[in-house]
C-alpha cells in the first residue's frame, strides 16, 4: 500500500512538473525575465503561496482526523465547506477592490508605475484561491476514501492552461500576455474543480454538499487547522520573503530566483512531498494502535531511501546547475547572463535539499502524536532565522543570498525537529537499533 500510493503521487507530481518545466520554458522563451514576467510572477505569487499551504497537509492534517471522528459526517463536512468557502470569497473581493494596496504590501520594491502594471494581475489571479479550496476540500474526502490518483495528476490542468494561454498570446505585447497568463490560471482552476466533482461522483460523495446546518464548536478542528497552517506556511512564507526582498534588487532578480526555486522544488515534491502523503497515514495508525516499533520501522525505510534519492538529486543538480538551467530556459528572451545568474541561486537552494526533505518526514511524528502546535512552532523558529540570514546575505550577495538563507534555515529545520523527536532514538533508528 505504501509503495503503491507513493508511486501514484510521485507519478502525478512527475507529469505536473514536466508540463510545469514546458510551462516555464515557454514563458522564458516569450516573456524572458524582465518587469513583465516579475509581475506575473508576484501576482500569482499569494494564491499560490495559500495553494501550496491547502494543497501541501495543512487543510487535511485537520480535516481528516476530524471527519473520521464525527458521527455526523455529511453535516460537519458541509459546515467547514461553506464557512471556508465564504471566508475565501470575501478575501478575494478585499483583494480585488484593494488590488494596488496589496501589490505595494506583496512588492514593496515596486515603483508607482510597476504597480498600476501589477495590481489588476493581482486581483485576476487571486480567485485562483476560492477553486483551489474545493478542490483542496475534495480532495480530502478523496484521500479518507484511500484515492489519490485524481489529485495526484489534476495540477496537470493548470500547467496545460498556461501553455494554452503563452502559445495563443505569444505574438501579442509581453503585458497582454501577463493577461493571457492570469486567466490561463482561472481556467486551470476551474478544470481542477471539474475533474474532482467527477471523481467525487464516482466515489459517491457528493451527498457531502448538502449544506446542512450544524454546530461544530467544540470539535477541534480549528485549533488543528491553524497550527496545521501554521507549521506548513513557513517554507512558502520564506519563499514569498524572498520575492519582496528580491523587488528592491535589479530587474529580473524574482525572476532569476523563481526559476531556480522551480527546478529546486521538483526532488523536493517528487521523493519528499509523494512519500509524507503516503507515509503519514501509516504513521498515524501505528501511533494510534500504539504500535511504535512499527511506525520506527516505516520512518527507518522511509528516511533511508529519501537520503540517497534526495543525495543523488544534489550531486547532479549542483553540478550541472548551468547545463539544467541552460537546458531548460536559455531560448528567446532568456539570455546566457540569465542562466549564469539562475544556476548560482539553484546550487544555494539545492544545498538545503536533504534537510528540508528528511525533516519533512520527522514532522510526521509530532503530526502523528497531535503535536501540531509544537511542529509550528518549530517551523517558526527556522522562519525566523531565515529572515535573519535574509537580511544579513541580501547586501553582500543578492538573489543568491536570499537563496542560502533559506538553505540554512533549512538544517535549522532540520536540528529542531531531530531534537523534538529525540536525537538517541534518531541515532538508534539510523543504527537499526
Amino acid at each position: 500500500m505504501l509503495i503503491k500510493s507513493i508511486f501514484t503521487n510521485s507519478s502525478g507530481i512527475l507529469v505536473s512538473r514536466v508540463l510545469g518545466f514546458v510551462r516555464d520554458l515557454l514563458t522564458a522563451s516569450i516573456l524572458g525575465a524582465n518587469i513583465y514576467s516579475d509581475i506575473f510572477f508576484v501576482a500569482f505569487k499569494l494564491p499560490n503561496l495559500f495553494r501550496r499551504i491547502f494543497a501541501e497537509g495543512a487543510f487535511t492534517q485537520a480535516f481528516i482526523p476530524a471527519y473520521a471522528n464525527t458521527k455526523q459526517k455529511i453535516r460537519f463536512s458541509s459546515a467547514i465547506f461553506l464557512q471556508f468557502l465564504a471566508l475565501i470569497l470575501f478575501i478575494s473581493l478585499l483583494v480585488t477592490l484593494f488590488s494596488k494596496f496589496v501589490t505595494h504590501i506583496i512588492a514593496l520594491g515596486f515603483d508607482e508605475k510597476t504597480v498600476d502594471l501589477a495590481a489588476p494581475l493581482v486581483a485576476i489571479n487571486f480567485y485562483y484561491l476560492p477553486m483551489i479550496f474545493v478542490v483542496t476540500f475534495m480532495a480530502a474526502l478523496l484521500q479518507y476514501k484511500h484515492h489519490f490518483a485524481t489529485t495526484a495528476f489534476s495540477t496537470t490542468l493548470l500547467n496545460l492552461a498556461l501553455i494554452a494561454a503563452l502559445l495563443i498570446s505569444k505574438d501579442l505585447d509581453k503585458y497582454e500576455i501577463t493577461y493571457y497568463l492570469s486567466y490561463g490560471v482561472l481556467v486551470g482552476g476551474l478544470l481542477q474543480v471539474l475533474v474532482h466533482l467527477l471523481a467525487m461522483k464516482n466515489k459517491n460523495l457528493l451527498k457531502i454538499f448538502t449544506f446542512r446546518k450544524v454546530n461544530i464548536k467544540e470539535n477541534k478542528f480549528y485549533k488543528n487547522f491553524v497550527s496545521a497552517t501554521l507549521g506548513s506556511s513557513t517554507s512558502h512564507i520564506s519563499a514569498f520573503l524572498d520575492t519582496w526582498l528580491a523587488s528592491f534588487l535589479v530587474s529580473g532578480s524574482i525572476s532569476y530566483l523563481y526559476y531556480a526555486n522551480r527546478v529546486f522544488q521538483l526532488p523536493l515534491a517528487l521523493f519528499a512531498i509523494a512519500t509524507s502523503i503516503a507515509l503519514f497515514p501509516m504513521i498515524a495508525k501505528s501511533i494510534k494502535n500504539k504500535d511504535e516499533e512499527k511506525a520506527l520501522k516505516l520512518m527507518r525505510k522511509s528516511t533511508i531511501i529519501l537520503t540517497i534519492l534526495l543525495s543523488i538529486a544534489t550531486l547532479i543538480g549542483i553540478v550541472f546547475d548551468k547545463f539544467i538551467v541552460e537546458l531548460l530556459f536559455e531560448r528567446g528572451a532568456f539570455t546566457s547572463n540569465d542562466t549564469q545568474n539562475t544556476a548560482l541561486i539553484l546550487s544555494m537552494y539545492l544545498i538545503g535539499l536533504i534537510p528540508f526533505g528528511i525533516a519533512k518526514i520527522f514532522s510526521l511524528w509530532l503530526y502523528s502524536h497531535e503535536q501540531q502546535f509544537l511542529a509550528a512552532k518549530i517551523s517558526m523558529k527556522a522562519l525566523a532565522f531565515n529572515i535573519v540570514f535574509s537580511l544579513l546575505l541580501i547586501k553582500p550577495y543578492g538573489a543568491a543570498g536570499l537563496a542560502f538563507a533559506s538553505t540554512l534555515s533549512g538544517f535549522i529545520l532540520f536540528f529542531l525537529t531531530i531534537k523534538e523527536f529525540g536525537f538517541s532514538k534518531f541515532k538508534l533508528l539510523l543504527l537499526n537499533k
